[in-house]
């Protein structure tokens, strides 16, 4: 065998596992490990590989951070009488904020690792064996024992609009600092970052702490008004904060009742340090920061089936634009373009009982409002 066609032999065992050790590498190609080291020695020289965690430029992930939970949807058959029992349809399906952007990212064809947390049960596994069927790189979970999985329990009107959610998520507590710095390697080597606010308030600041070092952009997904309050201080090296009209006057602790009132918020958040946000108003549409102002852009009209995963789905095409596109020096064409394909997902996503839309292929936002499969 020549040294290319080693060379060769051992880039592609690399391209099928980014994370394998180089004594793996040596036992697999039957090399000394001194030969191995050679051979990334040389493929880090022509660009081929990019360092550390062997990460491959053309399929550099984007890694989501946060939730993964088995989401339970119980939807009234009529107008619901409160403080009695209430005939309804039950359904159950994978989620968390972090899942389900990875789960649409993955059916656009994107390359996507998931860092989570689970528990040791049955939901748990299931969680990380669909998450792999998806092509999610799920290596990095963090597994604990001696707890459940976290269960999200929404209760829909018969319209399919959300009365109450029960979440139960406390395991992502233990997502700690000290989780993050023993996965630095594949945070460096991500194309982005995208991390939900289940996560500890110290766990996001490190976060934000290694997109500082690294250069790495991060985007922030609020979840709801009480964990705002996981939200650092201070948001220097927040490429972009996704957050619902609610969540941003939580983070300003004062009431916006207008869109001046959201403009003037959304200019304060932005001193805090995080370059661009985007906020979100359900109908009415998003205000997105575009430059040194703040554009509105309305959202399409949708009938809708089922609301849950409608934001994560938005989430989902604002990351995927961000990473196709190289955009104009300040950005700002860019974030606009990403919004729309945002709002055109999420409408379609608002249209099917899925927390995902079956459909997504890796072509579904090429254009800014794209087809979707019906298969």
């Amino acid at each position: 065998m020549t040294e290319s066609s080693k060379k060769q032999q051992l880039y592609e065992a690399i391209r099928a596992n980014p994370f394998i050790s180089q004594q793996e590498l040596a036992n697999q190609l039957g090399l000394s490990r001194s030969a191995v080291a050679g051979y990334i020695a040389g493929l880090i020289r022509e660009r081929k590989l990019l360092g550390r965690a062997y990460v491959l430029p053309d399929r550099r992930p984007v890694v989501c951070v946060g939730a993964a939970n088995l989401d339970r949807k119980l939807r009234s058959t009529d107008t619901i009488a409160l403080r009695t029992s209430n005939p309804a349809s039950q359904s159950e399906s994978f989620g968390g904020v972090a899942r389900n952007i990875a789960e649409n990212l993955a059916r656009l064809g994107t390359t996507v690792a998931l860092l989570t947390a689970i528990g040791a049960d049955s939901s748990g596994a299931a969680l990380l064996d669909h998450a792999d069927s998806l092509g999610i790189d799920v290596r990095g979970a963090l597994r604990l024992d001696g707890c459940c999985s976290g269960t999200y329990t929404a209760v829909l009107d018969r319209d399919g609009e959300m009365v109450v959610a029960l979440a139960d998520m406390a395991l992502y507590d233990r997502m700690e600092p000290a989780y993050i710095d023993a996965r630095q390697a594949q945070l460096a080597g991500a194309a982005l970052v995208v991390a939900d606010l289940n996560l500890p308030q110290d766990t996001v600041a490190a976060l934000a702490h290694q997109a500082r070092r690294n250069a790495t952009p991060l985007v922030l997904v609020a979840v709801s008004e009480p964990k705002m309050a996981r939200l650092p201080d201070d948001l220097s090296g927040v490429r972009l904060l996704i957050l619902n009209a609610g969540e941003l006057a939580a983070r300003v602790r004062r009431p916006l009742p207008d869109d001046a009132a959201l403009a003037e918020a959304i200019r304060e958040v932005r001193a805090q340090g995080a370059q661009d946000l985007i906020v979100t108003r359900g109908a009415r549409g998003v205000l997105v920061t575009a430059g040194d102002g703040i554009a509105d852009l309305p959202a399409p009209p949708v009938d809708v089936v089922d609301v849950t995963g409608a934001g994560d789905a938005f989430a989902a095409a604002v990351c995927w634009s961000l990473v196709q596109d190289k955009g104009n020096d300040d950005g700002s064409a860019d974030l606009v373009l990403a919004c729309r394909r945002g709002l055109h997902l999420s409408a379609l996503t608002l249209g099917v009982p899925e927390t995902v839309h079956p459909g997504l292929g890796p072509d579904s936002l090429a254009t800014e409002h794209p087809p979707l499969s019906q298969d």
